[in-house]
């Protein structure tokens, strides 16, 4: 064997952000597939971000500088190119861009891989199918390209590839493959190979992320931890191998790495802790990379705490690493492009750059002592007494109202509800609908901008959302849609928009983080207690269903997303901040009552993401977070039809919670796990309504009316036709408005077709 003598590191990242600190990535990305950008000027803008990220963490100093976690879509799918573990419906597809974008996106005549949540993150991945005839086979093109981008720019690097073990657990088995894990000893030589080209490009490190090991293993996963990383680490010719967990503690796997011949480890020290290291001799010659600063949200350190949590590390390993606790994927750039923070809030704030900077100060302090850091942690004590004495931290009258309504989580039981709400709404068989949002169009984008910038006024600005609202309305109409929806001109996030709203929150203007592909979301900030002050939505919806004899759903987004997709306050338990947020949501539904709106839909799309990765904290998340939406919905009567919307999980771990939100009707993804869900809604006695996704929002293919009528009869042999919806996977806003209205006339069509043969 032939280990190269490794470079010692302090300080570095488990990864980067990759869409540019003004989105650069997603602005090329989109034009490259409008036709507007060649492939060429794309990759230079690809090219350019690589060498600013790297460069600016080099200089902030880093001194082991992650590369390969730069993707045009997304890591697990670069995984997938570089195993040749693509579908066969792409290969004919001769562009190897292209091919790769058809499998993210799907065609006109190729559909997309399934896409699902990061395990209990905001950012989404696309998960790869394995069947028996798939041959893996390595193409290391793009990490081999990039680590020599770096060498030519003096960049430390150390390259990031997904690890056997996580890729197979995270893909999707089919055309009668057996377990996947089975076929883990088929990667192993391709990773040996990877490793040797790596090895002779004279990189020292690589990092093997391997996420899947901080959940839940059985012992056969167990077992081949420790045989796969025997092999690996006893390959002939190769780097130094780091293989990195985040997002929890590694438990058991943790002794099977140990007793390998790896040279080190990554550890997330805020998700997970340091138990069981101190205790395991067999880490003693192990590098251990210590994420002690917080990679997923965007509070400032606490040095001091974070010292002592690195000190409890020396003595049983041979060297201790500062790094962040998990990718800077997920915090945006730079708290330096938020001008309107007040000061308090800011002191308290450290994004990707700033955390960068604490990182060194903590490699620094361990190295030389408190004393070569005694500005910083002076400023983090100095931040924690400005968080602590902030008044808007407790809000005495919403927590009073909260144990008022303590126990009013409860509605009449569902089957009165529905034979109440059959004739107050009279809508047909096989309901059509659509889940909210429409496109954002060219217009909305200008006038959002205009206001913003002083350029019109909020009674001009209204008018031009009302203008939006009525075509929307119109176009509803004309298609032939039973429940119809405003669209959401005015809204630029299901979240960010009531964050805006609600005290307790700060919506940044620049704070963007990526969620899937070039789709990218500023998540608000939740720094105190949660208070609604008047109605957000209620003139919106009001004034769309002026428009129209349809009912029009009143559209809201439910606390648990609320929550899941912000960055959320540390100095209180999750359920209480759920709690206030479900209150203000719990008013606003009552408001919308009050105002004639019959159906509202409160969307908890980040249901499943929260989902503790431990199955032992599972019983404990649910209660409270079914509790928050129940909540939020038990305030109106039993004549107001309640929706739900749930998207891009695996659900099977939740399925029993879904059942118990008791929302009246739940629509719900389906379209790429083709109704598989509804199966898992069976084995549970689910018999509310139930709207199946019958197409993929997420591609730009126009699904037929042929395949949306099989999707529905495939749905009708799960669900009676009495309560079953027809709509569309997620909102719309992503997508234009031809691809809408050529689709939507083909789910209306299929609805009808289906409607006749049950007639008949």
């Amino acid at each position: 064997m032939s280990v190269p003598t490794a470079t010692p590191f302090t300080a570095t990242v488990l990864g980067s952000a990759r869409i540019g600190p003004n989105r650069e990535l997603k602005k090329a990305t989109e034009a490259y597939w409008a036709g507007r950008l060649d492939r060429a000027r794309l990759e230079a803008v690809a090219t350019q971000l690589r060498a600013e990220t790297w460069s600016r963490q080099h200089s902030a100093g880093l001194d082991s500088i992650p590369v390969g976690t730069f993707s045009f879509y997304d890591q697990i799918l670069d995984t997938a190119v570089m195993l040749g573990a693509l579908p066969p419906r792409v290969e004919g597809i001769t562009d190897d861009l292209d091919r790769y974008f058809a499998a993210a996106r799907g065609t006109d005549d190729v559909a997309p891989l399934e896409m699902t949540k990061w395990f209990d993150t905001n950012y989404h991945y696309l998960v790869p199918e394995i069947g028996p005839d798939t041959t893996f086979r390595l193409d290391a093109t793009k990490i081999l390209a990039e680590v020599a981008q770096a060498r030519e720019l003096g960049i430390p690097a150390r390259p990031v590839v997904v690890g056997p073990l996580t890729f197979l657990l995270l893909s999707k088995p089919v055309d009668g493959q057996g377990s996947l894990l089975d076929r883990v000893d088929e990667l192993v030589p391709l990773y040996q190979d990877l490793f040797a080209q790596l090895a002779g490009t004279g990189v020292d490190w690589v990092q093997v992320d391997e996420p899947a090991l901080v959940r839940d293993l059985d012992d056969a996963t167990l077992d081949a931890v420790g045989r796969v990383y025997r092999a690996l680490s006893q390959a002939h010719e190769r780097p130094a191998l780091l293989v990195a967990s985040y997002f929890g503690s590694l438990g058991a796997a943790l002794d099977k790495l140990a007793h390998t011949a790896i040279e080190g480890i990554a550890v997330d020290l805020v998700a997970g802790t340091s138990e069981g290291i101190a205790g395991l001799p067999a880490l003693a010659d192990k590098l251990i990379v210590a994420g002690v600063v917080d990679g997923r949200n965007v509070w400032r350190t606490d040095l001091e705490r974070a010292l002592s949590s690195l000190a409890t590390l020396f003595g049983s390993t041979a060297a201790v690493v500062v790094s962040s606790s998990c990718s800077l994927l997920h915090v945006p750039y730079t708290i330096e492009a938020e001008p309107g923070l007040d000061e308090s809030l800011r002191s308290r704030l450290a994004f990707g750059d700033e955390k960068i900077t604490e990182i060194v100060a903590l490699s620094k302090a361990l190295r030389g002592g408190r004393d070569a850091v005694s500005e910083e942690l002076e400023a983090s004590r100095a931040a924690a007494q400005v968080r602590a004495s902030d008044p808007r931290l407790r809000n005495d009258r919403i927590r009073g109202v909260l144990a008022s309504l303590s126990s009013k989580r409860t509605r009449t039981p569902a089957d009165r509800r529905r034979e109440i709400q059959r004739g107050h709404l009279d809508l047909p068989l096989l309901p059509t609908t659509t889940i909210g949002s429409y496109p954002q169009t060219t217009r909305i984008r200008v006038a959002r901008t205009a206001l913003r910038k002083g350029e019109i006024d909020r009674t001009e600005y209204v008018q031009r959302m009302r203008d939006e609202i009525a075509e929307v309305v119109a176009l509803q109409e004309k298609l032939g849609l039973d429940v119809l929806v405003h669209g959401e001109p005015e809204r630029n996030d299901m979240v960010q928009y009531f964050a805006e709203q609600l005290d307790g929150f700060f919506a940044t203007e620049n704070g963007w983080v990526q969620s899937y592909g070039s789709r990218c979301v500023r998540p608000p900030i939740l720094y105190g207690d949660v208070a609604r002050h008047a109605p957000m939505t209620v003139d919106w919806i009001t004034y769309a269903q002026s428009l129209t004899d349809k009912p029009v759903k009143g559209m809201l987004t439910g606390p648990v997303t609320i929550l899941a997709w912000s960055f959320v306050r540390d100095d209180q338990p999750l359920a209480e901040t759920a709690d206030q947020i479900a209150l203000a949501i719990r008013d606003e539904t009552v408001d919308l009552q009050a105002a004639g709106v019959r159906i509202i839909q409160v969307d908890e799309p980040a249901l499943r993401e929260l989902l503790p990765l431990r199955a032992a904290e599972h019983a404990d998340y649910l209660k409270w977070a079914v509790g928050a939406f129940r909540l939020a919905t038990s305030g109106v009567a039993d004549s107001t039809q309640i929706h739900t919307h749930l998207c891009y999980s695996e659900f099977g771990e939740v399925i029993e919670a879904i059942a118990e939100l008791d929302a009246d009707v739940t629509s719900i993804e389906a379209a790429r796990s083709h109704m598989e869900v509804l199966d898992d809604l069976n084995a549970v006695g689910f018999d509310l309504g139930v709207g199946p996704g019958v197409y993929d929002i997420h591609s730009p293919r126009v699904p037929s009316e042929a395949e949306i009528a099989e999707s529905l009869r495939e749905a009708l042999r799960a669900v009676p036709a009495e309560r079953l919806w027809v709509n569309p996977d997620c909102g719309l806003k992503t997508r234009r408005t031809e691809e809408v209205t050529a689709s939507l006339t083909n789910l209306v069509a299929a609805a009808a077709t289906v409607r006749a043969e049950l007639g008949n």
